[in-house]
C-alpha cells in the first residue's frame, strides 16, 4: 500500500490546494519567501486539473482539507487553534473543521446504531435527532433514552472512514520515505517514526470502545479536579462504532461572545484550561490530547466540560520528571540545569559540551522572557528549542510529540480566551507543585520504597537470575575467545597460502 502509486496522492494534494485557491492563502499565512512561492506554484500548476474541487461555498483552505480527507482535516483542526501562526482570519475559517463538517445521512447513522447495539433505534431512544455536530471521523446525535428519559449524545463513526484514513496514512508514509531518501539530514527527525506515532494515536479514534475506556480512566484520575466535568459513558449502548454518553450542556469554549453573554470570566477560564492540562500531563501522565475548542464547553456553573476522548496521551513517570524539570528550568531561567537535564536523559549526545548547550539555551529563553505577555509563546519556544537541539544532534523524541503538540494546542485555546495571558506565570504554580512532590527527598523515598517492593517480590528468584546472568556472561566470554582464535587461525591460513603461491609458481616453472 506504500508504493510509488502514492505519488499520485501527493500530487493530488498540491493540485487540490491550487485548484481551490488554498495554495496562495497558505503561502500568505506563513509569509513564504518569493522563491518558495514561485517553486510551489510551478510544481503544482500543471497538475491543477487533478485537484479535487471540494465545496465552492467553503473558504479555500477548509475546502481543500475537507476534500482531501480525515488526516488532512485533523491537521487543519490543529492549525485552527494557532492564530499566532496562521493569522486570526485563517484560524477562524479552520474552526469549521472541528465540529461543523458535512454530516452523513440519518438513515445510515440509525442503521449503524442498530447493527452495533443489536436493537432497533426506536426501542433504545424515544427521540433521535438529526446530526448536531459532524467532525472528521464521526458525528453526534442528541437522543433521549426510552428506559430512563435521560438525554444523551450518540456518537457514530462515518461509514468507510477506516479505508479513507488508511489511504491518507499510506500517502504520509510514502512522503516520509521520500524525505528521508532525498534529504539525509532529515533522518534525525525520524519522519517515518513521526507518521507511525500519528497513525497509532489517531487509529484509536476508529474504535469507540477504546474511547469509552479512555473516558473511564480519565474520569477516575480527575474526579477531584475543581471546575472540571466529564460526561459519563452509557456502557450498554456503546460498542466499536457507536458511543453513547450523557449530554454535556454548555457554551462552546470557542464562542467568546456567548461566554461573555453568559457572564463567565474568560481570563479565569484561559488559566484553568492550561493548568488542567499541565496537571493531567504531569500528575497523572494521562491527558486529553485533542483539547481544541470543538471538544470543550463551559457549563452554567462555570465548569469546563471536556469530551471526545479518542486521542489521549500517556507519558511515564521518568519522562514526566524530565519534562517538568525542563519547563521549571526555563521558568526559573536556570539554563545550566535545563542543559544538564537534556544530557542526563540522553536527549543530547554525551560528546557535546554541556556549558555550550546551556549558552545556546539562554539564547533561546532570554529573548522570549523579554517579550510582552501577548508575544510569549510555547510554540515559539519549541521552535527556537528545535533549532538549537538540531545543532547539537538531538533526535526527535517521538514519545513527546503528542505532549508538545497538545501543549501548543492548549496554549492556542487559552490565548483565544485571553490574548494577554502570560503562559509562564500560569504554568509556574503547577510545575512547582509537581517538582515539590515528585523531585526531592519525598520522591527519593518513594522511589526507594518502590525498588524495595520489587526486590521483595522477586526475592526468591534473585539467586537464579544472578546465576543465569553470570552463566550468560561466561558463555559470551568463551564465545568471544573462540571467535578470536578463529580469526587468528584465518589470518595464519591466509598468510601460509600467500606464502605458498610464489613457491608453487617456482615449482611449476622448474
Amino acid at each position: 500500500m506504500r508504493g510509488p502509486h502514492n505519488m499520485l496522492r501527493l500530487i493530488r494534494t498540491g493540485a487540490t490546494f491550487e485548484r481551490t485557491g488554498a495554495m496562495g492563502v497558505v503561502l500568505d499565512a506563513f509569509d513564504a519567501p518569493k522563491s518558495i512561492r514561485i517553486a510551489f506554484r510551478m510544481l503544482v500548476w500543471p497538475f491543477k486539473w487533478l485537484g479535487i474541487e471540494g465545496d465552492p461555498a467553503a473558504p479555500p483552505v477548509p475546502r481543500a482539507l475537507t476534500a482531501l480527507g480525515p488526516a488532512y482535516i485533523k491537521f487543519g483542526q490543529i492549525l485552527s487553534t494557532r492564530p499566532d501562526v496562521v493569522g486570526d482570519e485563517l484560524a477562524q475559517q479552520l474552526r469549521v473543521l472541528q465540529d461543523k463538517l458535512p454530516p452523513f445521512g440519518l438513515d445510515a447513522a440509525r442503521a449503524q446504531v442498530e447493527s452495533e447495539i443489536g436493537y432497533p433505534v426506536d426501542e433504545l431512544f424515544s427521540e433521535f435527532s438529526q446530526p448536531v455536530a459532524a467532525a472528521s471521523i464521526a458525528q453526534v446525535h442528541k437522543a433521549r433514552r426510552t428506559d430512563t428519559g435521560q438525554v444523551v449524545a450518540v456518537k457514530v463513526l462515518r461509514p468507510g472512514i477506516e479505508r479513507a484514513f488508511r489511504t491518507d496514512i499510506d500517502a504520509f508514509y510514502f512522503a516520509a520515505n521520500m524525505i528521508e531518501t532525498l534529504s539525509p539530514a532529515s533522518r534525525r527527525l525520524r519522519p517515518r517514526e513521526v507518521v507511525k506515532h500519528f497513525e497509532s494515536v489517531v487509529s484509536g479514534e476508529l474504535d469507540l470502545r477504546l474511547e469509552s475506556a479512555n473516558s473511564s480512566e480519565y474520569a477516575a484520575n480527575t474526579q477531584g479536579d475543581a471546575g472540571f466535568q466529564l460526561p459519563e459513558v452509557v456502557w450498554g449502548m456503546s460498542g466499536r462504532r457507536v458511543l453513547t454518553m450523557s449530554w454535556a450542556e454548555g457554551v462552546p469554549l470557542g464562542d467568546n461572545d456567548a461566554i461573555d453573554a453568559a457572564g463567565h470570566d474568560r481570563e479565569a477560564l484561559s488559566e484553568r484550561v492550561l493548568q488542567l492540562f499541565l496537571n493531567h500531563a504531569l500528575r497523572d501522565g494521562f491527558f486529553h490530547a485533542d483539547m481544541h475548542q470543538g471538544n470543550l464547553k463551559v457549563a452554567a456553573n462555570g465548569d469546563i466540560i471536556a469530551y471526545d476522548f479518542g486521542i489521549m496521551g500517556h507519558i511515564d513517570e521518568y519522562t514526566r520528571r524530565v519534562y517538568a524539570e525542563i519547563l521549571y528550568g526555563f521558568i526559573r531561567r536556570d539554563y545550566k540545569r535545563v542543559a544538564e537535564v537534556h544530557f542526563e536523559a540522553g536527549y543530547v549526545p554525551a560528546d557535546h559540551d554541556v556549558d555550550e548547550f546551556a549558552r545556546a539555551l539562554r539564547a533561546v529563553g532570554e529573548p522570549i522572557f523579554g517579550m510582552d505577555a501577548t508575544r510569549i509563546s510555547m510554540a515559539r519556544l519549541l521552535a527556537y528549542l528545535f533549532d538549537v537541539t538540531e545543532r547539537f544532534g538531538m533526535q526527535t523524541r517521538t514519545e513527546l510529540i503528542l505532549l508538545q503538540r497538545t501543549m501548543v494546542v492548549v496554549e492556542g485555546v487559552s490565548r483565544s480566551l485571553n490574548p494577554r495571558m502570560n503562559i509562564w506565570n500560569v504554568a509556574k504554580p503547577v510545575v512547582e507543585d509537581y517538582i515539590k512532590h515528585s523531585i526531592g527527598p519525598r520522591a527519593a523515598l518513594k522511589d526507594l520504597t518502590e525498588t524495595a517492593r520489587v526486590l521483595v517480590r522477586f526475592g526468591p528468584r534473585l539467586p537464579g537470575l544472578v546465576e543465569a546472568a553470570l552463566v550468560r556472561q561466561a558463555e559470551q566470554e568463551v564465545a568471544e575467545a573462540e571467535s578470536l582464535w578463529l580469526l587468528r587461525f584465518g589470518w595464519c591460513a591466509a598468510g601460509v597460502l600467500l606464502g605458498a603461491i610464489p613457491v608453487l609458481i617456482w615449482v611449476s616453472l622448474v
